[in-house]
This record gives structure tokens, C-alpha cells and sequence, in this order.
């Protein structure tokens, strides 16, 4: 025996309301669209020129100024008055007149000074010729005292260092010249030995033996005379 299955079908009434679900959903899409497509653009306002605008240039930027250093003004020179030229005429004559003054005034003083330098020393020269004229002896006094001219010799002769090349008994002459204070005031050779060395003995020893010894007697005092000397004597 055979048996024969159905199975239970679904109902019809679920896949309907489905399928009205999604109609109406479509419906819904197509309204909203044509809704949304329908709504005007906003109008547009559009101007036609016949030529292009200039463009304006863009804004010139000035550079900074620089700060500006003041400079300091210089210093104020007093400007000196200018003196009139009769003053400048007085000043220069008087500075003139005073540098006149200063070289006379200089020249009178030396003028003064070499005159009394020569009445000194004229007067100088003077007392000197006085006193060798007071004193001054002819001369006959070439007849001397020879006490007097032996006294001077023998001091001199003190004083002789004789060189040691002496030959024979040689003759030397000198005349000498006395002050009236004995004092030897110059020498000079009348005749010479022949030996240098001893002429030059015989004058240092008459230098040396200044001043020359005294007189017994005023009188007998020569202001000049001559005195010979010989070695072995």
C-alpha cells in the first residue's frame, strides 16, 4: 500500500505583504527623487563689457626712509674784530720803536764794557810801567855790586842738576829780569856754553831760585843785569 506525503505549503499571505513592503519602499525613492530634481536653480545675473578693465597695478611699497644723523654744527670761532689800520700802524711802530731801544740800550752797554776793559787794562799797563821806572836802573848799573850778583849766584848754582857729557869748563851767559819783590820775571840766553843740556840746566835753576835773594842794600837792587856761570867753578 502506498502512501502519499504532502508537505504543508506556506501560507500566501506572508510573501505578499513582502513583496507590498519593498513596492512601497520603491514608490517612496521615486517620489523623493523627482521631488528633489524638480526644486529651481537659482537665477544667474551675468554683465557684458565691451572692453576689458585696466587692471590696477599693485601699491608702490616705498622703501624706509633712513634716519637722518644730524650732524652737530661746529664749533663757533669768535671772529676777532678786525682793528682798523691806524691801531695796526700805532702797534707795529711802537714794537719798532722798542726793539730800536733794546739794541741802542744793548750796544751803550757793550760800548761801556770794552771802554772800561781798556782804561783797566790802560791803566793796568800804567802802574806797571810806574813801577818799573821807579825801580829801573841805568844801565850803568852793568857795573853791578858783585856781592850782590855772587849772593844770587850762589843760590843758583844750589839749583844747577850739571849734565854728565860735559867737556871742559864751558862759559854760559843769561840776563835776567827782576821785580821789585826779588821775583824772576823773564830769562833770556846772552851767550851759550855749546852743550844745550847745560844752557837748559842753568835756566831752570834761575826759574827755581825765584825769588832771588835780597840786596844788603836798597841800592844795590838791578832790575835787570847779566849773570855767567862755568860748571867746574
Amino acid at each position: 500500500m502506498s502512501y502519499a506525503i504532502q508537505a504543508d505549503e506556506p501560507s500566501g499571505l506572508a510573501p505578499a505583504a513582502l513583496s507590498a513592503l519593498v513596492h512601497g519602499v520603491l514608490l517612496a525613492v521615486l517620489v523623493f527623487g523627482l521631488h528633489w530634481q524638480s526644486k529651481h536653480p537659482d537665477a544667474v545675473q551675468v554683465e557684458l563689457w565691451s572692453q576689458l578693465p585696466e587692471l590696477e597695478s599693485p601699491p608702490k611699497v616705498e622703501p624706509k626712509p633712513e634716519p637722518k644723523v644730524e650732524a652737530k654744527p661746529p664749533p663757533k670761532v669768535e671772529e676777532k674784530t678786525a682793528k682798523p689800520d691806524i691801531a695796526i700802524e700805532r702797534e707795529k711802530k711802537a714794537e719798532k720803536k722798542k726793539k730800536e731801544e733794546a739794541a741802542l740800550k744793548f750796544d751803550n752797554t757793550q760800548r761801556i764794557r770794552e771802554q772800561l776793559a781798556q782804561e783797566q787794562k790802560a791803566l793796568q799797563t800804567r802802574e806797571k810801567q810806574d813801577v818799573l821806572k821807579q825801580f829801573a836802573q841805568p844801565s850803568a848799573a852793568g857795573l853791578p855790586d858783585a856781592g850782590y850778583i855772587d849772593k844770587i849766584r850762589t843760590k843758583i848754582k844750589t839749583n844747577i842738576i850739571l849734565p854728565s857729557d860735559i867737556k871742559g869748563n864751558p862759559d854760559v851767559v843769561f840776563s835776567i829780569v827782576q821785580l821789585p819783590t826779588y821775583e824772576v820775571l823773564s830769562v833770556r840766553l846772552v851767550k851759550t856754553s855749546g852743550n844745550a843740556l847745560l844752557d837748559a840746566a842753568v835756566e831752570r835753576a834761575i826759574l827755581k831760585s825765584s825769588p832771588l835773594p835780597k840786596p844788603d842794600r836798597p841800592e844795590q837792587w838791578l832790575r835787570e843785569f847779566n849773570i855767567s856761570f862755568r860748571p867746574l867753578e
